[in-house]
């Protein structure tokens, strides 16, 4: 199912929020839109922790994470948006917050969820960022510690929106994947082909995960 098609209005450069800066603009109303449709499908499904990806980098997946979660919270749902790309964190850099602590210590036990959680300026957005750079993504990934801290973290939020890397360039985005209740694909018109799409999907279905939509970048 595509959840929407999204005129892209960013740059690697441009770590933009507009859902945040902007509510009433036309983009703003697009992310609304994808909410409105991740509604339908997660009260069905009964899902609570969404993962984005993508097929290859650079199609706007961190953006699409962000604004989505913002989204989400301006219609009075509490949200933790998570940066679970261990390789090229991003969403640090959307808050201007620092990532010293974050995903990868809470996984090591180095800082309990209290301490590494950031209190955005978006009323009921939480957001935990990647940490610090590990040299075994794979492993902390494949960890029973990450399931337990989603287990715990949906007690006190109604969604958990996670930023990964893109699925078919490495293995802890698979590992992320199984362990969520539905995937978002972003693909980007006129740059993702259609193959690597295809060849995404079959990696989520492998990894036994749910493609809850897809979000199209034109």
């Amino acid at each position: 199912m595509v959840l929407n098609k999204i005129r892209r209005f960013w740059s690697a450069e441009n770590r933009t929020i507009i859902a945040h800066t902007h509510p009433d603009s036309v983009i703003s109303e697009q992310f609304r839109m994808i909410q409105t449709n991740m509604k339908f499908i997660m009260s069905e499904q009964n899902s609570r922790t969404i993962l984005i990806t993508s097929s290859e980098d650079g199609e706007g997946k961190s953006t699409i994470a962000t604004n989505l979660a913002v989204s989400l919270a301006q219609q009075k749902k509490k949200v933790l948006l998570i940066d679970g790309n261990l390789r090229k964190p991003a969403l640090h850099s959307f808050f201007n917050t620092s990532n010293k602590i974050g995903l990868t210590d809470v996984l090591t036990g180095r800082a309990s969820f209290s301490e590494a959680i950031i209190h955005t300026e978006v009323w009921r957005l939480d957001l935990l960022t990647s940490g610090v750079v590990p040299f075994n993504p794979v492993e902390l990934i494949g960890s029973q510690r990450l399931p337990e801290l989603l287990n715990k973290v949906e007690q006190s939020y109604d969604i958990i929106i996670i930023d990964s890397n893109s699925i078919l360039e490495v293995t802890d985005t698979k590992l992320l994947a199984s362990q969520c209740d539905g995937v978002i694909l972003v693909t980007q018109n006129g740059k993702t082909k259609l193959e690597k799409a295809a060849e995404a999907k079959k990696v989520i279905e492998f990894s036994k995960a749910n493609i809850v939509g897809i979000v199209l970048n034109q």
